[in-house]
Protein backbone atom coordinates (compact mmCIF):
# COMPACT_ATOMS: atom_id res chain seq x y z
CA UNK A 1 0.00 0.00 0.00
CA UNK A 2 1.34 3.69 -1.17
CA UNK A 3 1.85 5.74 2.31
CA UNK A 4 0.46 8.83 0.06
CA UNK A 5 -3.07 9.84 -0.30
CA UNK A 6 -3.69 10.25 -4.01
CA UNK A 7 -5.04 14.08 -5.24
CA UNK A 8 -8.55 14.13 -5.70
CA UNK A 9 -8.34 16.29 -9.11
CA UNK A 10 -8.66 14.88 -12.84
CA UNK A 11 -5.91 12.50 -13.89
CA UNK A 12 -4.44 13.31 -17.36
CA UNK A 13 -3.81 16.92 -16.97
CA UNK A 14 -2.82 19.63 -14.82
CA UNK A 15 -5.24 21.37 -11.84
CA UNK A 16 -6.38 24.52 -10.92
CA UNK A 17 -7.88 25.65 -7.45
CA UNK A 18 -8.85 28.96 -6.93
CA UNK A 19 -8.25 30.58 -3.03
CA UNK A 20 -11.08 31.44 -1.27
CA UNK A 21 -9.00 34.25 0.39
CA UNK A 22 -11.81 34.64 3.69
CA UNK A 23 -12.83 37.94 4.94
CA UNK A 24 -10.98 38.71 8.59
CA UNK A 25 -12.80 36.17 11.35
CA UNK A 26 -14.25 37.01 14.26
CA UNK A 27 -11.61 38.23 16.94
CA UNK A 28 -8.90 39.16 14.54
CA UNK A 29 -7.81 42.81 14.32
CA UNK A 30 -8.78 43.61 11.45
CA UNK A 31 -12.49 41.63 11.72
CA UNK A 32 -12.47 44.51 14.89
CA UNK A 33 -11.25 47.52 12.16
CA UNK A 34 -13.62 46.32 9.70
CA UNK A 35 -16.48 47.02 11.94
CA UNK A 36 -17.08 43.88 13.16
CA UNK A 37 -19.24 42.06 10.09
CA UNK A 38 -21.40 39.22 10.65
CA UNK A 39 -20.41 35.73 10.10
CA UNK A 40 -23.35 35.15 8.11
CA UNK A 41 -21.57 37.79 5.17
CA UNK A 42 -18.58 36.43 5.51
CA UNK A 43 -19.60 33.07 4.44
CA UNK A 44 -22.10 34.47 1.92
CA UNK A 45 -18.73 36.32 0.19
CA UNK A 46 -17.03 32.92 0.61
CA UNK A 47 -19.79 31.10 -1.10
CA UNK A 48 -19.68 33.71 -4.05
CA UNK A 49 -16.20 34.09 -4.62
CA UNK A 50 -16.25 29.47 -4.78
CA UNK A 51 -18.99 29.89 -7.09
CA UNK A 52 -17.07 32.12 -9.90
CA UNK A 53 -14.21 29.80 -9.54
CA UNK A 54 -16.15 26.88 -10.46
CA UNK A 55 -17.90 28.49 -13.11
CA UNK A 56 -15.57 29.42 -14.85
CA UNK A 57 -14.29 25.79 -14.97
CA UNK A 58 -11.53 25.79 -11.92
CA UNK A 59 -11.42 21.70 -11.08
CA UNK A 60 -11.68 22.99 -6.82
CA UNK A 61 -11.07 25.77 -4.28
CA UNK A 62 -8.58 26.05 -1.27
CA UNK A 63 -10.58 27.76 1.91
CA UNK A 64 -7.84 30.16 3.80
CA UNK A 65 -8.44 32.20 6.94
CA UNK A 66 -6.31 35.10 4.43
CA UNK A 67 -7.72 38.27 6.39
CA UNK A 68 -6.77 37.32 9.95
CA UNK A 69 -3.24 39.34 9.70
CA UNK A 70 -1.19 39.17 11.92
CA UNK A 71 -1.54 35.45 12.10
CA UNK A 72 -0.84 32.85 15.01
CA UNK A 73 1.71 29.59 14.56
CA UNK A 74 -1.58 27.94 15.97
CA UNK A 75 -5.21 29.64 15.12
CA UNK A 76 -7.15 30.19 18.09
CA UNK A 77 -10.11 28.29 18.65
CA UNK A 78 -12.36 31.49 17.23
CA UNK A 79 -10.81 31.05 14.34
CA UNK A 80 -11.13 27.47 13.71
CA UNK A 81 -14.84 27.25 14.28
CA UNK A 82 -15.43 30.05 12.10
CA UNK A 83 -13.25 28.88 9.35
CA UNK A 84 -15.35 25.33 9.66
CA UNK A 85 -18.08 27.28 9.48
CA UNK A 86 -17.21 28.73 6.05
CA UNK A 87 -15.44 25.86 4.82
CA UNK A 88 -18.68 23.37 5.20
CA UNK A 89 -20.53 25.90 3.48
CA UNK A 90 -18.54 25.66 0.82
CA UNK A 91 -17.86 22.29 0.99
CA UNK A 92 -21.83 21.90 0.37
CA UNK A 93 -21.92 24.20 -2.61
CA UNK A 94 -19.20 22.65 -4.13
CA UNK A 95 -20.92 19.26 -5.11
CA UNK A 96 -18.20 16.80 -6.28
CA UNK A 97 -15.45 19.53 -6.72
CA UNK A 98 -12.79 19.10 -4.26
CA UNK A 99 -12.42 21.66 -1.52
CA UNK A 100 -9.53 22.52 0.41
CA UNK A 101 -8.14 23.72 3.95
CA UNK A 102 -5.11 25.64 5.01
CA UNK A 103 -5.32 27.37 8.35
CA UNK A 104 -3.00 30.54 8.73
CA UNK A 105 -0.09 30.46 9.55
CA UNK A 106 0.94 26.93 9.89
CA UNK A 107 -1.86 25.42 11.82
CA UNK A 108 -1.95 22.41 9.92
CA UNK A 109 -3.82 19.71 12.74
CA UNK A 110 -6.42 22.56 12.70
CA UNK A 111 -6.48 22.00 8.74
CA UNK A 112 -6.70 18.11 8.81
CA UNK A 113 -9.42 18.29 11.67
CA UNK A 114 -11.50 20.93 10.00
CA UNK A 115 -11.01 19.16 6.40
CA UNK A 116 -12.08 16.02 8.56
CA UNK A 117 -15.70 17.48 9.75
CA UNK A 118 -16.51 19.74 6.61
CA UNK A 119 -15.64 17.02 3.88
CA UNK A 120 -12.95 18.76 2.37
CA UNK A 121 -10.51 16.39 1.26
CA UNK A 122 -7.23 18.39 0.61
CA UNK A 123 -4.85 20.51 3.09
CA UNK A 124 -2.23 22.97 2.48
CA UNK A 125 0.48 22.89 4.86
CA UNK A 126 3.43 25.65 4.68
CA UNK A 127 5.63 24.00 6.48
CA UNK A 128 5.96 20.13 6.97
CA UNK A 129 9.21 19.22 7.15
CA UNK A 130 12.48 21.27 8.66
CA UNK A 131 12.04 25.14 9.95
CA UNK A 132 11.33 28.57 8.74
CA UNK A 133 11.96 31.82 10.27
CA UNK A 134 8.75 34.01 9.29
CA UNK A 135 6.81 36.99 10.43
CA UNK A 136 5.47 34.95 13.25
CA UNK A 137 8.75 33.78 14.59
CA UNK A 138 10.13 30.22 13.92
CA UNK A 139 8.14 27.79 12.78
CA UNK A 140 8.77 23.90 13.01
CA UNK A 141 7.67 21.44 10.69
CA UNK A 142 5.34 18.67 12.26
CA UNK A 143 4.84 15.62 9.71
CA UNK A 144 5.61 13.17 12.15
CA UNK A 145 2.72 14.36 14.16
CA UNK A 146 0.43 15.37 10.97
CA UNK A 147 0.95 11.99 9.59
CA UNK A 148 0.17 9.62 12.59
CA UNK A 149 -2.93 12.49 13.40
CA UNK A 150 -4.38 11.85 9.39
CA UNK A 151 -3.88 8.42 10.45
CA UNK A 152 -5.56 8.45 13.15
CA UNK A 153 -8.41 10.33 12.03
CA UNK A 154 -9.47 7.94 9.14
CA UNK A 155 -8.34 9.98 6.81
CA UNK A 156 -5.09 8.28 5.33
CA UNK A 157 -4.32 6.44 2.43
CA UNK A 158 -6.64 2.98 3.83
CA UNK A 159 -8.76 5.52 5.64
CA UNK A 160 -12.78 5.95 5.29
CA UNK A 161 -12.26 10.01 4.29
CA UNK A 162 -8.62 10.20 3.01
CA UNK A 163 -7.14 14.23 2.93
CA UNK A 164 -4.18 14.54 0.61
CA UNK A 165 -1.97 16.46 2.01
CA UNK A 166 0.10 19.64 -0.08
CA UNK A 167 3.01 21.02 1.74
CA UNK A 168 5.28 24.02 0.35
CA UNK A 169 8.79 23.54 0.35
CA UNK A 170 10.80 27.10 0.83
CA UNK A 171 7.41 28.55 1.79
CA UNK A 172 6.44 32.26 0.57
CA UNK A 173 7.05 34.98 3.34
CA UNK A 174 9.71 32.64 5.13
CA UNK A 175 13.17 31.69 5.15
CA UNK A 176 14.44 27.98 6.11
CA UNK A 177 16.36 28.60 9.08
CA UNK A 178 18.71 25.46 8.28
CA UNK A 179 19.34 27.07 4.37
CA UNK A 180 20.15 24.63 1.89
CA UNK A 181 18.82 23.86 -1.39
CA UNK A 182 15.34 23.67 -2.54
CA UNK A 183 16.39 20.03 -4.25
CA UNK A 184 17.45 18.50 -0.32
CA UNK A 185 13.97 20.83 0.80
CA UNK A 186 11.74 18.57 -1.87
CA UNK A 187 13.36 15.15 -1.33
CA UNK A 188 13.28 15.58 2.83
CA UNK A 189 9.51 17.13 2.61
CA UNK A 190 8.87 14.13 -0.14
CA UNK A 191 10.62 11.43 1.25
CA UNK A 192 10.64 11.86 4.91
CA UNK A 193 7.86 14.46 5.10
CA UNK A 194 5.61 12.25 3.13
CA UNK A 195 3.99 14.99 1.47
CA UNK A 196 1.01 13.69 -1.56
CA UNK A 197 2.47 16.93 -3.42
CA UNK A 198 4.67 19.60 -3.40
CA UNK A 199 4.28 23.20 -3.74
CA UNK A 200 6.66 25.87 -4.38
CA UNK A 201 5.79 29.38 -4.60
CA UNK A 202 7.43 32.80 -5.04
CA UNK A 203 8.91 34.97 -2.35
CA UNK A 204 5.18 36.23 -1.08
CA UNK A 205 1.82 36.32 -2.14
CA UNK A 206 1.14 36.94 -6.06
CA UNK A 207 4.60 36.58 -6.85
CA UNK A 208 5.49 33.62 -8.77
CA UNK A 209 8.72 31.30 -8.33
CA UNK A 210 11.03 31.03 -11.75
CA UNK A 211 10.57 28.25 -14.17
CA UNK A 212 14.49 27.52 -12.71
CA UNK A 213 13.08 26.34 -9.02
CA UNK A 214 9.98 24.75 -10.48
CA UNK A 215 12.62 22.59 -12.53
CA UNK A 216 14.67 22.22 -9.91
CA UNK A 217 11.85 20.58 -7.27
CA UNK A 218 10.65 18.41 -10.23
CA UNK A 219 13.94 17.33 -11.27
CA UNK A 220 14.47 16.03 -7.17
CA UNK A 221 11.55 14.26 -6.99
CA UNK A 222 9.68 13.71 -10.52
CA UNK A 223 7.61 11.00 -8.87
CA UNK A 224 5.46 13.36 -6.40
CA UNK A 225 3.04 16.03 -7.95
CA UNK A 226 4.33 19.62 -8.08
CA UNK A 227 2.08 22.52 -7.80
CA UNK A 228 2.90 26.34 -7.87
CA UNK A 229 1.50 28.12 -4.56
CA UNK A 230 1.28 31.94 -6.02
CA UNK A 231 2.17 33.96 -8.61
CA UNK A 232 0.03 32.24 -11.36
CA UNK A 233 -0.83 34.98 -14.13
CA UNK A 234 -2.29 34.78 -17.40
CA UNK A 235 1.00 36.23 -18.59
CA UNK A 236 3.21 33.65 -17.40
CA UNK A 237 1.25 30.51 -17.71
CA UNK A 238 3.06 29.59 -20.98
CA UNK A 239 5.69 29.44 -19.10
CA UNK A 240 5.25 27.90 -15.72
CA UNK A 241 2.05 25.64 -16.61
CA UNK A 242 4.10 22.93 -18.56
CA UNK A 243 6.54 22.80 -15.47
CA UNK A 244 3.38 21.36 -12.96
CA UNK A 245 0.73 18.44 -11.99
CA UNK A 246 -1.49 21.75 -10.78
CA UNK A 247 -1.40 25.34 -9.32
CA UNK A 248 -3.51 27.26 -6.84
CA UNK A 249 -3.87 30.93 -7.80
CA UNK A 250 -6.25 33.65 -6.39
CA UNK A 251 -4.89 36.86 -6.74
CA UNK A 252 -4.63 36.87 -10.60
CA UNK A 253 -8.21 35.73 -10.36
CA UNK A 254 -9.09 38.49 -7.97
CA UNK A 255 -10.80 41.96 -8.84
CA UNK A 256 -8.01 44.56 -9.69
CA UNK A 257 -5.54 41.05 -9.38
CA UNK A 258 -5.73 42.04 -5.54
CA UNK A 259 -4.93 39.38 -2.81
CA UNK A 260 -8.37 39.59 -1.06
CA UNK A 261 -10.68 41.21 -3.43
CA UNK A 262 -13.13 39.63 -4.52
CA UNK A 263 -13.31 37.02 -7.55
CA UNK A 264 -13.69 38.43 -10.89
CA UNK A 265 -15.22 36.13 -13.02
CA UNK A 266 -13.88 37.36 -16.19
CA UNK A 267 -10.44 37.54 -14.71
CA UNK A 268 -10.74 33.92 -13.69
CA UNK A 269 -12.18 32.39 -17.25
CA UNK A 270 -8.75 34.20 -18.42
CA UNK A 271 -6.42 32.29 -16.17
CA UNK A 272 -8.30 29.44 -16.60
CA UNK A 273 -7.97 29.59 -20.10
CA UNK A 274 -4.30 30.46 -20.28
CA UNK A 275 -3.65 27.37 -18.34
CA UNK A 276 -5.66 24.90 -19.95
CA UNK A 277 -3.90 25.63 -23.15
CA UNK A 278 -0.63 26.11 -21.75
CA UNK A 279 -0.73 22.42 -19.61
CA UNK A 280 0.56 19.35 -21.05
Amino acid sequence: MSPRVELPFPSGRAALVGVVHLQPLPGSPLWEAAGRPSLESIVARALSDAEAYLAAGFDGVIVENFGDAPFFKRAPLETVACLTRCARAVVEAAGDAPVGVNVLRNDGQAALSIALATGARFVRINVLSGAAVTDQGLIEGEAATLLRLRAQLGAGPSGASPIALLADVHVKHAQPLAGGSLTTAALDTAKRGLADALIVSGAGTGFAPSPERLREAREAVPETPLWLGSGLSVENCAQLAPLLSGAIVGSAAETEGRAGNPVDPARARAVLSAFRAASP
